[in-house]
């Protein structure tokens, strides 16, 4: 599966620091149901590549990717683990090299036209803009438009269920990258139905 035909299956990505393996599968399940079923596991803890290994085998219909690859050799353990696709803060030679081997797609990180013109050049059309906000959200990304039409975002940091339909509305963004949609305090709760209720409220926003 594309990294464009994965942004496209939900308007927003959950971005998930899962400090316990034993919330990866209702936490899956919990945000699956709610109509969220791309999920991105970020390399943050311990837990993560266990969890993103319980994911695939209890939740398959859920979408599991790995996120905060910054080493060559996480595309290595991330595709051990089962990871379905991947996501970096940032591009780097040696990144993009790995990502050429690896056996999922890898949606980068970018936070300038320089940057965004050096993925291009190792091979990238789609790219996560980040962190969105402090790069200048909506208006970094309508900036962008004018000289790279082609190009598709999934911007992701520091965006808000309030600022979320300001980003979707935009052409050249598929989707956005959001971990309001399961709070920590939440997720240590054990809250699995009030996370699907605001994973299905993220859902059924709308894309332009």
């Amino acid at each position: 599966m594309s990294v464009r035909t994965t942004l496209a299956i939900a308007p927003v990505i959950p971005v998930l620091t899962i400090e316990k393996v034993e919330h990866a599968v209702p936490l899956a399940k919990a945000l699956a149901a709610g109509g969220l079923r791309v999920l991105e596991v970020t390399l943050r803890t311990p837990a993560c590549l266990p969890a993103i290994e319980a994911m695939r085998k209890s939740v398959p219909e859920a979408v599991v990717g790995v996120g905060t690859i910054t080493r060559a050799e996480d595309f290595v353990s991330s595709a051990n683990a089962g990871a379905q696709f991947g996501v970096s803060p940032g591009l780097t030679a040696e990144l993009a090299a790995a990502a050429k081997k690896a056996p999922f797609p890898l949606l980068p990180g970018i936070m300038t036209p320089s940057e965004l013109i050096a993925g291009l050049g190792w091979g990238f059309d789609t790219f996560k803009l980040f962190p969105a906000q402090q790069a200048g959200g909506v208006n970094m990304l309508k900036a962008l438009n004018g000289p790279f039409p082609d190009i598709v975002f999934c911007p992701t940091g520091g965006i808000t269920r309030a600022t979320a339909p300001d980003f979707l509305d935009l052409p050249n963004v598929a989707c956005i990258g959001g971990s309001w949609v399961a709070p920590a305090d939440k997720v240590r709760a054990g809250d699995w139905k009030g996370i699907e209720e605001l994973a299905r409220d993220a859902a059924e926003m709308r894309r332009r």
